[in-house]
């Protein structure tokens, strides 16, 4: 797989070194890696990047994941960018309206490199 630009958003900077990190272990080609805490801040970098890739939390302050995600299918160019959702078991109901609104996949916390790899190439290939 080419390299990957790849956005993490997540309110935990803990978690978003562990997607990272679980990410690099499941063998994908980071080449960028950019950080928000919250969707406003994630959309904002997508203002100034390009991604090939974004993973988000749902449960975040000032803009979560659900707002994040209808707010990235309205701009043209970020639109095909696939977005996979980070969620905790009891996110089931969140992560089908995340689905409707254009994420393309799920990963529930916690969460291994191998389930990582999973979710997110086919994703990628799609």
């Amino acid at each position: 797989m080419s390299s990957i630009r790849a956005l993490i958003v997540d309110d935990s900077s803990v978690m978003r070194k562990i997607v990272e990190r679980c990410l690099r272990q499941a063998g994908l080609d980071l080449t960028q890696v950019h950080e928000a805490s919250n969707g406003v801040e994630a959309l904002a970098l997508m203002s100034e990047h390009q991604f090939d890739l974004i993973l988000t939390d749902i449960n975040m302050p000032v803009m979560d994941g659900l707002e994040f995600v209808k707010q990235v299918q309205q701009m043209e160019s970020a639109k095909n960018t696939p977005i996979v959702m980070i969620t905790t078991e009891g996110g089931e109901k969140h992560v089908v309206e995340a689905l409707s609104h254009g994420a393309k996949g799920y990963i529930r916390k916690p969460f291994t490199p191998d389930q990582v790899k999973e979710h997110v190439v086919p994703v990628l290939r799609s």
